[in-house]
């Protein structure tokens, strides 16, 4: 699946953003233009792809934003949009006048959203929030990042009962930049999160609501019965790394936010899906090698060897190495060198 950029920038300023370094370092083409969203359409149309996700910074700020979407959806997309909800009237103005009408099937947003008192905002965003929230919460599925141990989930239910919106949470780990300073779950708090998370197990039953896990959690941090609790409400849960891929506004291609400037490359270096996927691959396989995992049990671990755990996200297993010795694999260590893990 394909992350489309459509702009690197953003109208709120979240702690624990793992996007900052990419919109910080990208600014010769901090938009998308038409002539790019046309190259990858066709790109991803001729490989057979169906579904796009519009990304940023926040992509509701691009200018033709809305244009970008109808003409996805024209060329037979599944688009899903990324936001964080706080639209200017004016562009919810655009948006009520020509996506609304646009089935649930066809159109969705994830909107990310942060719990009010821990990470308050603005009385201006919280108001953007809920009308963007009261236009199109039937195509809405709520995300919220995970930065804090003492976080809370209770507002999102009420956010899901009050504006209709999808009764499932995308619930994603905050994840290290590479050489950057940023809040994230460190890897020997994971337990600690996920006994958290399971704590509300009775309002995701009794709000008949699903829990989605985004990539990083290792699987080994649950219990059998938790786990169990899971399979039982079909819960989406990615225990892997990818293999999703962003396209950056300039065309630049990557694994994702927290490793925008790892092995970067040009989607115009690449003839088809199955390349990209080999590069990735190629890069999961040779940093495994290395070190298998967040955790010294990642090494011989049975759900890794069968494919089942990807033993962390790969930006955790980046950053281990930074305590240790310069005796990796030179194409590793040149990489590496770039934000100066190694120091």
């Amino acid at each position: 699946m394909a992350n489309i950029l459509l702009t690197t920038s953003c109208n709120r300023s979240c702690p624990y953003c793992f996007a900052k370094r990419e919109m910080a370092t990208i600014t010769k083409e901090p938009l998308l233009s038409w002539d790019n969203l046309i190259y990858i359409a066709d790109f991803l149309k001729a490989e057979g792809q169906r579904h796009i996700s519009l990304l940023g910074g926040e992509p509701t700020l691009h200018p033709e934003c809305v244009d970008f979407i109808l003409y996805l959806l024209e060329r037979g997309f599944e688009v899903t949009v990324f936001t964080n909800g706080v639209l200017s009237p004016l562009r919810l103005k655009e948006f009520k006048r020509h996506l609304v009408e646009v089935t649930v099937e066809r159109l969705s947003f994830v909107c990310n959203l942060n719990d009010p008192e821990q990470t308050p905002a603005s009385d201006q965003e919280r108001e953007r929030i809920h009308q963007f929230l009261s236009l199109l919460g039937p195509w809405t599925i709520p995300g919220f990042n995970i930065y804090r141990l003492d976080f809370r989930l209770e507002f999102l239910f009420d956010f899901i009962n009050r504006y209709g919106m999808k009764r499932h949470i995308r619930l994603g780990l905050t994840h290290p930049v590479p050489g950057r300073q940023s809040d994230f779950i460190q890897v020997e708090k994971m337990r600690t999160i996920i006994e958290r998370l399971c704590s509300y197990r009775k309002w995701f039953d009794s709000f008949r609501v699903t829990p989605g896990l985004d990539c990083g959690f290792p699987i080994c941090k649950f219990t059998d019965e938790e786990l169990g609790w899971m399979f039982r409400l079909r819960v989406a849960s990615h225990f892997s790394c990818g293999p999703a891929f962003d396209i950056a506004p300039d065309l630049g291609l990557y694994h994702c936010f927290p490793l925008s400037n790892y092995q970067r490359r040009s989607l115009l270096e690449f003839d088809s899906l199955r390349q990209i996927d080999e590069h990735f691959a190629r890069l999961h396989d040779q940093l495994k090698c290395e070190l298998p995992g967040i955790y010294a049990e990642c090494d011989g671990c049975r759900a890794q060897e069968e494919g089942v755990c990807c033993g962390g996200g790969l930006c955790q297993v980046l950053t281990r190495f930074r305590e240790e010795a310069r005796i990796r694999l030179p194409e590793i260590e040149d990489e590496l060198a770039k934000d100066s893990l190694s120091e």
